[in-house]
């Protein structure tokens, strides 16, 4: 992506992240009060991830898990630690607001390839590694075509064709899409897993 391209891209997401704050800041406190009330502290979380070129960033997200352990003080499988306002957390996708704040920062844009964990980086082949070639998104062209019920390979399919023909008005059709997503609570996870299973590369 050249750098008028990047500089398109980067002025898209700060302009439509200021004109609606009056809608998404107020909706993340609220829902940030409901967390903390729910499961104490912390509210937001930080993990490492994959940015552009693979570069690893702190990406900020809602806290969806309780910290109950069992008798011996071990935590509680994933799917028993989520708690009912945690599941609609997630089904909505508001526990991703705060990653707004991460594409303030720069570290992300509105739309991308959504940021993995930082142990999948040795585990693409060359072709998989393209999806760094521009910054992670909030949501994404997979996310709005499967979303987590994907195929680790059919996901990565999807982020390079998003690589390849990325443009403004692309983005504005995936933004809309996932607000329908999002409205309808589609492809949230894989049976038998709280999100999506992990990747394992070629071995999976």
């Amino acid at each position: 992506m050249g750098r008028g391209r990047i500089l398109a891209k980067r002025c898209f997401d700060l302009c439509l992240l200021v004109l609606t704050s009056w809608i998404w800041l107020p909706l993340l406190l609220l829902v940030a009060l409901g967390a903390r009330l729910s499961m104490g502290p912390p509210v937001i979380f930080a993990q490492k991830r994959c940015g552009l070129g693979g570069k690893i960033f702190k990406l900020y997200k809602l806290r969806t898990m309780s910290d109950a352990r069992d008798e011996q003080g071990n935590l509680l499988p994933d799917h028993s630690r989520v708690t009912p306002l945690a599941k609609l957390l997630r089904a909505s996708s508001l526990d991703e607001l705060p990653g707004f704040f991460n594409v303030l920062r720069g570290d992300m844009s509105l739309v991308g390839p959504r940021p993995l964990l930082p142990e999948y980086l040795p585990l693409y082949t060359v072709e998989q590694f393209r999806r760094h070639e521009v910054k992670p998104g909030v949501t994404g062209w997979a996310q709005v075509n499967g979303r987590n019920l994907l195929s680790w390979e059919r996901k990565f399919e999807y982020d390079i064709w998003y690589v390849d023909h990325w443009s403004i008005s692309l983005d504005l059709r995936i933004l809309w899409a996932t607000l329908v997503k999002v409205l309808r609570a589609e492809g949230i996870s894989q049976d038998g897993q709280v999100t999506a299973e992990k990747f394992r590369g070629d071995a999976q």
